[in-house]
């Protein structure tokens, strides 16, 4: 007849203890490495606060300057207000989505958005704004508000292209 081998429980399960200690011990080792990490990190941003404000501090104001008399050139007043004015928003850089975020952010300037999509090239360097005949001054106005240096007539794109746009803004890199 055959009899099962019966062990104490102490020698069933060795294991359990030695797994609870292995697990304080691991315990105790990442919160000492949470500690010493942390502090570290803390003490390097603390540092680099107090030298970016130290520079601030110390950083001489330049004397304002008075602005050269320059030969004015008249400014023409732009006839068509914001509101009623359209423009053709065109991706130049080659960037997903760029077109659409310049949208958003020309029509935040209050401007009314026609067509969005992509220039027939993504090489531009810099973005550009331009306008139909007759709406030179309402293309200075939307270069100024969206800080575009370059303003020009329409080159390239056909004013049959527009469809309702009046002007067209074509976002570079």
């Amino acid at each position: 007849m055959d009899h099962p081998l019966v062990a104490p429980d102490a020698l069933v399960r060795p294991w359990r203890l030695a797994a609870y200690i292995a697990g304080a011990i691991a315990v105790a080792e990442l919160l000492l490495l949470l500690v010493l990490g942390g502090g570290a990190l803390i003490e390097t941003v603390s540092d680099r606060v107090q030298v970016a404000a130290k520079e601030r501090a110390l950083a001489r104001t330049t004397p304002a300057r008075h602005p050269v008399a320059r030969k004015q050139t008249p400014v023409t007043v732009a006839k068509t207000p914001r509101g009623r004015t359209v423009v053709m928003v065109l991706n130049g850089n080659g960037r997903t989505g760029a077109a659409a975020s310049a949208a958003s952010r020309v029509r935040s300037r209050g401007y009314r958005i026609g067509t969005v999509g992509n220039a027939p090239r993504t090489d531009f360097a810099r973005s550009l704004v331009m306008y139909k005949p007759g709406f030179v001054s309402e293309g200075r106005r939307l270069a100024k508000d969206l800080g575009v240096t370059q303003v020009g007539p329409l080159d390239g794109v056909r004013a049959g292209q527009l469809g309702r746009a009046q002007l067209v803004f074509i976002l570079g890199a």
